[in-house]
């Protein structure tokens, strides 16, 4: 065998993986040219990241991760979509971005239109897409270390699109050839064995909770996964209703009028709406709100557990409904909606209340 014949073939540079993955989608938009980006990132193997970066210099521009920046610069376009979506759900919200609030690695965007709370160290690059020349929009896209969409901003008929053009210019990276490399993405370790978690301190310290938030501290705390949580605390706390039930919900609380609060998370942001839902449309597996500044998009197939959750508060019991895929990552949570310093409505824990309990869930 030659020496040439024996030495390992040279490493693809980014540029030639990302020309390649480019013309595999492509190939794959002239078969399918209605496929959604992310649903083609699927098809093809690949994070929607990588995807989107293949067309760096050609329909996407890559721009600098300037997260104050970038989100100072989101209000001046006017009313744009925004969009937070996991494997499950979908949350867009129509309206104009108010002033940011950072807090080193935290931020936020409060407002009744557009609310979000915003985990920055979990962003890693940014770009923008024109989409406009194949029936989309124009559009910004934060991804994840894993390539993962954290966040979507989509222009309107009504936004400003020379405020968005500026914002593109001024954040444009030097370096706009093609691709960008992610990291894989690791699977979470198996919950712990329920024999080894210490039940009677989780339930005590749940007991002594006086804010919703403090949850996550006690998981940590006491090392369990958010649905062990759930399952080791007690029927009077977390209790397994039907997987239907987010259907449920949303048509008793848009025939009754009940504000409600809806979060839907992805990797590095979480996205909420607080107000009515009016129009709730089923259409296959998917269960929809479509109304006219709020849209809710959720698989009701891949919902594995549903759980009536009832957390102490320095205002007294706070009701939720949350769904969770087989994995246990969290699909939506569902609040009445209210204020700080004021208890929960008893419409909305009426509605969740009536829901059915099913079997508690094997260890």
């Amino acid at each position: 065998m030659s020496v040439e014949a024996s030495e390992p073939a040279p490493a693809t540079s980014r540029a030639d993986d990302a020309n390649a993955l480019a013309r595999r989608w492509a190939e794959l938009r002239a078969d399918q040219p209605k496929l959604r980006i992310r649903d083609a990132a699927t098809t093809l193997g690949v994070s929607e990241g990588a995807l989107v970066a293949s067309r760096t210099g050609d329909t996407v521009v890559r721009l600098r991760p300037d997260w104050p920046a970038l989100l100072g610069g989101l209000g001046a376009l006017g009313a744009v979509m925004a969009l937070t979506r996991n494997e499950n759900a979908v949350h867009e919200k129509t309206g104009v971005y108010p002033k940011p609030e950072v807090f080193g690695a935290m931020g936020q965007f409060v407002s009744e239109a557009i609310d979000l709370r915003l985990f920055l160290s979990r962003w890693r690059s940014v770009y923008a897409l024109d989409e406009s020349k194949e029936g989309g929009r124009k559009s910004l896209t934060v991804f994840d270390v894993n390539g993962t969409a954290a966040h979507k901003v989509f222009l309107t008929d009504a936004s400003d699109a020379g405020a968005y053009g500026a914002l593109v210019a001024a954040l444009s990276a030097d370096d706009q050839a093609p691709g960008e490399r992610f990291e894989p993405v690791i699977a979470p370790p198996p919950d712990k064995p329920d024999a080894e978690v210490d039940t009677a301190g989780f339930v005590a310290a749940w007991d002594a909770m006086r804010d919703t938030h403090e949850l996550h501290g006690l998981m940590r705390r006491f090392g369990i996964s958010r649905v062990q949580a759930l399952r080791l605390a007690g029927l009077e706390r977390a209790r397994r209703v039907a997987t239907s039930s987010l259907r449920a919900v949303l048509e008793a609380a848009a025939g009754t009028g009940q504000r409600i609060m809806v979060f839907v998370g992805s990797p590095g942001v979480i996205q909420i709406h607080t107000g009515p839902v009016k129009r709730i449309v089923p259409t296959g597996p998917w269960i929809n709100v479509l109304d006219d500044d709020f849209n809710l998009h959720a698989r009701q197939d891949g919902i594995a557990t549903a759980w009536v959750v009832k957390k102490p508060t320095i205002d007294g019991i706070v009701t939720s409904l949350e769904l969770y895929d087989a994995t246990g990552t969290t699909i939506a949570l569902l609040f009445g909606a209210r204020k700080p310093g004021k208890p929960e409505d008893p419409a909305w824990r009426a509605i969740v209340d009536g829901l059915a309990t099913l079997a508690p869930e094997p260890a």
